[in-house]
């Protein structure tokens, strides 16, 4: 079985931002037992930050972003140096990887990742994926480590993704707040608990939470993959997870079976804007699987430039789609619900190409 495996920074590092050595070592002894085993595995490590944090002996996690993109340099060294340290008790290898989200959008770069990824793989290394925190061009989360997660168990054709946290998987409700939330044990793919609203945050030290985690369960169920949510310091969690016992919640994959590209528009993008669309267009693009003409336009909400990501939603608020634009939002506001043949001769004939429009319904 081919394996990825995601922790987060509050399941590493105590309250000051200090890597926890223990919690690293229990975590390589699975990952060297699933290699005895004769599986695959691919380790997707947050904790950069917040170990620079603590090298630096900085009171606190900084706000600002050139700060932490630089304090991320300093903490990402010592975070290879724990897992090499960890690892090589069982003679392994581990092999640090850096990805930013546009390494799952370029063609080429997707599939020279995956090329680097399985052949280190083949070594005998286990690879141990981050975020390129400290030249991302992007705001710090952008991207963020539950979704580069999904991404490259899609990449690599993963059979599993589990999602290491500090809470034992999805609740009915908040279990801080509400003593009659139960755990969800199995997630069906069409479920609509995929979509419900989360916690956006659990730690001051980590950029994900609980929303962050089921919009990376949902892309994995998009892309055939086969999703787990577990405690991270629930004993031998991983190991369960993939003997396939029950350990915090399941997510069954779905048969959409997404290419990267799409899930990358759906899950890991910022949105910039909002384009209303009529009855008609939004029949054309659920039923037909058309682009989206300008003619089918009636608003465009929020300024944004050609080739930002955009909602589309219908007449009612509902989301039906989202896609790359093809003509900035002072483009569109001129030439909505036009027909093609009323289009200016610089203006694309398509608002959004399909191939760039991932359908939410």
């Amino acid at each position: 079985m081919r394996v990825v495996a995601k922790i987060g920074t509050s399941s590493l590092t105590d309250a000051v931002g200090v890597i926890q050595h223990e919690v690293i070592d229990a975590l390589c002894d699975q990952l060297a037992a699933l290699r005895s085993a004769g599986h695959e595995v691919i380790l997707v490590s947050s904790g950069a930050v917040s170990a620079g944090v603590a090298a630096l002996g900085l009171a606190a996690r900084p706000t600002d972003v050139p700060t932490l993109q630089a304090i991320s340099a300093a903490g990402q060294s010592r975070l290879m140096e724990t897992y090499n340290r960890s690892l090589g008790r069982y003679g392994i290898v581990a092999a640090q990887v850096l990805l930013v989200p546009h390494d799952f959008v370029d063609r080429r770069q997707y599939l020279h990742a995956r090329q680097t990824l399985v052949r280190l793989m083949e070594l005998g290394c286990v690879p141990i994926v981050n975020e390129n925190d400290a030249i991302a061009s992007d705001e710090i989360r952008y991207g963020d480590n539950d979704r580069i997660a999904t991404l490259v168990a899609h990449n690599v054709a993963a059979d599993l993704l589990v999602l290491l946290t500090d809470t034992p998987g999805l609740y009915t409700a908040d279990p801080r707040t509400d003593p009659a939330a139960t755990l969800v044990e199995v997630v069906n793919a069409d479920d609509p608990l995929l979509s419900v609203a989360a916690t956006a945050t659990g730690s001051n030290r980590g950029s994900g939470g609980m929303a962050s985690k089921l919009s990376a369960a949902r892309m994995a169920s998009w892309a055939g993959v086969r999703a787990v949510i577990a405690k991270a310091s629930r004993p031998q969690a991983l190991l369960d997870a993939v003997a396939g016992r029950h350990v915090g919640t399941t997510f069954l994959p779905s048969a959409r079976n997404l290419p990267a590209r799409k899930l990358w528009i759906g899950f890991a993008t910022n949105i910039e804007g909002t384009l209303v669309v009529d009855d008609g267009a939004r029949r054309a693009l659920t039923e037909r699987g058309t682009s989206l003409l300008p003619a089918g336009i009636t608003d465009v909400r929020g300024e944004f430039d050609e080739g930002d990501v955009v909602d589309v939603r219908d007449a009612s608020g509902a989301a039906v789609a989202r896609g790359i634009v093809l003509a900035d939002a002072a483009t569109l506001r001129a030439v909505k619900g036009r027909r093609t043949s009323d289009l200016p001769e610089h203006v694309a004939h398509e608002a959004i190409h399909r191939d760039d429009l991932l359908l939410l319904v």
